[in-house]
């Protein structure tokens, strides 16, 4: 039974098989040339191969060796020289001793012929449709890359002097009113009351400031009155924001506004 070839001799196996072989060692003996050598069948060989693989007595994979008449690409195995001697290791003296001897040769004479291959039409345009796909590629990869880079610059120089402003503002001692931190973060001031309830930063129906963003720093509690035209003087707790809590405030609107942003595509 005849190995059957395992893949059509096409442009990108033509690569592969060029760049499998300009690696080969010169210590590497494959199982078809063992089979010429030793007179055996490669099928026989494979064989035997494959068994030793599978044991893991063999460390090695199968790979194809394109044949250079009809084109075809068929299984073979490239064997190291601990693998081969393995392998040959129950054949007769003579023909373990052709095999060391082909050893020797390998040693003394490069593995792969560039000569022949550069001759190859095959083989040139495989390597330069090879090289152009990776230059395209590489060259879109950049480009993509450049784009991204300018996108961030522009957003970097224009968040400069909101960032430079709201790292300043940190370290204040001066509160603002949620009329200033709304133009200070550039919305609605209803809109952002809203938030702050939804927050839990101030009461749902007097929006007095709460404990929690009074005792981490966000919020102070300015005391007033005014009077009831039935309850008579009334106090009146108003929220101030602090440096701290309005660079908090202005990291908690960005997320939201990615948040919608992200909802909506």
């Amino acid at each position: 039974m005849q190995s059957q070839p395992i893949s059509s001799n096409t442009p990108n196996n033509v690569a592969t098989r060029f760049h499998n072989l300009q690696n080969v060692s010169r210590t590497t003996m494959s199982t078809r040339e063992i089979a010429q050598l030793t007179g055996k069948s490669h099928d026989s060989v494979l064989r035997d191969a494959r068994i030793l693989v599978a044991g893991g007595v063999l460390k090695t994979e199968e790979t194809p060796y394109t044949h250079p008449q009809n084109g075809q690409a068929y299984p073979e195995f490239l064997l190291s020289e601990r693998d081969c001697l393995v392998l040959v290791s129950g054949y007769d003296a003579q023909l373990r001793a052709k095999i060391v001897d082909r050893w020797l040769e390998l040693e003394a004479k490069p593995a792969f012929n560039y000569a022949a291959a550069f001759s190859d039409p095959r083989t040139l345009l495989a390597l330069l449709t090879e090289n152009v796909t990776k230059v395209v590629a590489l060259e879109a990869d950049n480009s993509e890359l450049s784009h991204e880079n300018l996108m961030l610059e522009q957003k970097v120089a224009a968040d400069a002097p909101k960032v430079g402003f709201f790292d300043a503002v940190t370290v204040t001692h001066e509160t603002y009113s949620v009329a200033e931190a709304t133009k200070l973060i550039g919305t609605g001031q209803n809109r952002l009351m809203a938030f702050l309830r939804q927050r839990r930063w101030v009461t749902l129906r007097k929006n007095e400031p709460m404990q929690a963003p009074i005792e981490s720093g966000y919020l102070t509690a300015k005391l007033s009155t005014f009077e009831h035209p039935e309850n008579g003087t009334t106090p009146v707790s108003t929220p101030r924001v602090t440096g701290k809590g309005l660079t908090k405030l202005r990291a908690l609107w960005a997320a939201r506004d990615a948040d919608l942003l992200g909802g909506a595509r």
